[in-house]
């Protein structure tokens, strides 16, 4: 399977341009897309939290996977620039949404708007189940601090704690669960993100007992947490819509990395001990600054083929390609994110592009 295509492919499907698709055989070039490479798979989006807690308790106790009990729902962080979490987790939904559908994808979401209740941790677990998804993806941002907070920063995956006594949802989490968060936690890195640098997060991994979802839900299922929203560098890219575009595009690139390459993995690895980790002020069911005990083995990511980004001449060339496609979620268009600041995020989309646009198809 030729990543860099996968990559470049849902870049262009996230942006509303179903233009191109994963190549099945590394040595083919990046192929039209027909909307039904994901026909007959479903996925299950989790935006975390809620726009509205009116008329609900919070503090309800519910099932926590573990023969205990916790609170129904936490309100979410809030990011340095007064930005909710359930917004952020909602837009980049959004645009994962619209990508996984253009490619024949049946998508089933937790909560249905961004205004009103969301539901409990449970009740969102138990939807996740009853979808029968080929995967469940549950997404978050993180906090430390209910100010700023300098020093911790980056992007996670929350693994549960394994055995789960759930003898189904031990088999989801230990098996596909846990290969599908490797491959989001490659696709994050081979995007440039950094991984968090706090709670004993390793190589992008944590590992936790006290987190509900993960060990309810009986389909395989990633928790992202896409950054820190108390650091001003993690907030600032969650709060624009490019960053929040980003982190759609490398979810995406994820799930459908999963979908089309992932296997029924073997029982998880015997997991290594972790450093304790200082539980943070507002540590809670969406925050992975709680305590941690165990840190799954770090895995060598497969390095992401390098790109050559375009010349000013190609690229309006692209631009003008791709001039009826550039409207999406309210996004004023590709064109604001072509910039020297972060034409990286889109070298391999456009460069890409240009071979098909110049017959030379995709790269290996």
């Amino acid at each position: 399977m030729n990543r860099f295509a996968i990559k470049a492919g849902l870049g262009a499907c996230v942006l509303g341009a179903s233009v191109l698709i994963p190549a099945q055989v590394s040595a083919e070039p990046a192929a039209t897309a027909t909307g039904t490479e994901l026909s007959g798979m479903t996925v299950f989006l989790d935006p975390g939290h809620q726009g509205s807690s009116e008329g609900h308790d919070l503090a309800q106790q519910v099932n926590d996977g573990r023969g205990n009990t916790k609170d129904c729902q936490t309100s979410g962080m809030t990011s340095l620039g007064g930005v909710p979490e359930h917004t952020i987790n909602w837009n980049v939904t959004q645009l994962v949404k619209s990508s996984l559908e253009s490619l024949g994808a049946k998508v089933v979401l937790s909560r249905q708007d961004d205004t009103g209740w969301g539901g409990c941790i449970d009740e969102r677990a138990r939807a996740a189940s009853e979808s029968n998804a080929d995967l469940a993806v549950s997404i978050h941002a993180d906090s430390t601090a209910q100010g700023e907070d300098a020093s911790k920063h980056g992007f996670h995956m929350i693994i549960p704690s394994l055995p789960i006594p759930d003898e189904k949802a031990d088999a989801a989490q230990s098996g596909g669960g846990l290969e599908a968060s490797k491959m989001m936690r490659d696709a994050y890195k081979s995007d440039g993100f950094v991984p968090a640098n706090y709670a004993g997060v390793n190589d992008g991994l944590q590992t936790r007992a006290d987190v509900a979802g993960p060990a309810l839900t009986q389909v395989p299922l990633v928790f992202v947490e896409m950054g820190n929203g108390s650091n001003k560098e993690d907030s600032a890219q969650l709060e624009s819509s490019d960053g929040q575009l980003k982190h759609a595009i490398t979810i995406t690139t994820g799930i459908v990395t999963y979908l089309l390459t992932g296997s029924e993995a073997a029982p998880a690895q015997e997991l290594a001990a972790a450093p304790d980790a200082t539980t943070a002020p507002n540590a809670s069911e969406d925050s992975a600054s709680s305590t941690t005990t165990t840190t799954p083995k770090a895995t060598t990511p497969k390095a992401a083929p390098k790109s050559t980004a375009p010349d000013s001449a190609q690229l309006s060339e692209l631009m003008e390609m791709l001039a009826p496609l550039l409207e999406v979620q309210g996004l004023d268009g590709l064109q604001d994110l072509v910039n020297d600041k972060n034409l990286g995020l889109v070298s391999d989309l456009a460069s890409t592009l240009l071979a098909v646009i110049t017959g030379a198809g995709g790269g290996n």
